[in-house]
């Protein structure tokens, strides 16, 4: 009873103290689930959990799983958040987290596209097509836009303004911001919402969500996921991409060209400058292929 009570309460914290969005609510209370059926398997609760339990958990996580670095990572940051929550609230509670070290994560460079591949993955998806309209307007407002994929399929139809090309998206902790749209979205949008929206929403249903699926109120990440793989293979690209690899190649594309560092954070609606950062390196990796491929002696 008192476990339950403490994640309940934290959940409530990481709401309304901490302002975080449900996904992000979502990821630390799987993790903690994780955590606890770990516990329950050696007949232990969260709350009475030791130094060496975690650490237990994390080398089962690792050996048994086969989980990342940046998994392990992620899960200890929520145990530990979790710690230092209930000691803070519940003084009894000592946290079991405050000398157990992160594991090191191996820095790697996000995969993108080049803009002859984002030419090309358009041009495989129809504007005739009803549903394919909708594909094709949502991909490229991630792209143009460097959406994550949430404030895509979360986007209310209020919330864009054609007249200024804009939209306002709630990203991250419900931070709101303004995104300027490219022209190719807001062609693509518009006609959309003026053909294919309304045909697929149907007369019996309604939806304050720009982007709707046949049976739902809006588009989920898993759908996005699954259509954006189908039109990469026929496409035949041969990365490994997601939704969320058009926002890197949004924000690589501009640094490519000339975009400041601080504009580029604003847009993708990064809190720390520092994560905008490795779209620098990316570039310099692009320069770096780029005088390998065509200076005569780059290779």
């Amino acid at each position: 009873m008192k476990e339950t009570l403490a994640i309940k309460r934290f959940k409530k914290f990481l709401q309304i103290e901490k302002g975080l969005s449900d996904n992000s609510i979502y990821a630390y209370t799987y993790d903690l689930k994780k955590f606890g059926d770990f516990l329950s398997s050696l007949d232990k609760d969260i709350m009475s959990a030791t130094k060496d339990d975690i650490k237990q958990f994390l080398k089962f996580e690792k050996n048994k799983k086969h989980n990342s670095s940046r998994t392990l990572a992620r899960s200890l940051a929520a145990i530990r958040q979790f710690y230092n929550f209930i000691s803070d609230t519940m003084g009894d509670i000592e946290n079991p987290t405050s000398k157990i070290e992160t594991p090191q994560i191996k820095k790697t460079l996000p995969d993108f596209l080049t803009i002859k591949e984002i030419n090309k993955l358009n041009s495989t998806i129809s504007e005739d097509d009803l549903f394919e309209l909708r594909d094709k307007a949502l991909f490229e407002l991630l792209y143009s836009c460097g959406l994550r994929i949430s404030e895509a399929v979360e986007l209310f139809i209020h919330n864009i303004d054609f007249e200024n090309r804009y939209i306002k998206v709630i990203g991250k902790g419900n931070k709101e911001r303004l995104v300027p749209m490219g022209k190719e979205a807001v062609r693509l949008l518009h006609k959309y919402i003026k053909e294919s929206r309304p045909v697929i929403l149907g007369n019996n249903r309604t939806s304050e969500y720009a982007f709707i699926s046949k049976k739902g109120p809006s588009l989920n990440r898993k759908s996005v996921w699954r259509l954006l793989k189908g039109y990469v293979e026929r496409a035949e690209i041969k990365k490994n991409i997601t939704p969320h690899t058009l926002r890197h190649s949004f924000a690589t594309h501009l640094i490519e060209n000339g975009a400041d560092l601080r504009s580029v954070q604003e847009l993708l609606g990064h809190m720390d400058i520092s994560t905008t950062q490795i779209y620098t390196h990316m570039a310099r990796r692009t320069l770096k292929d780029i005088h390998k491929k065509y200076h005569p002696n780059g290779s």
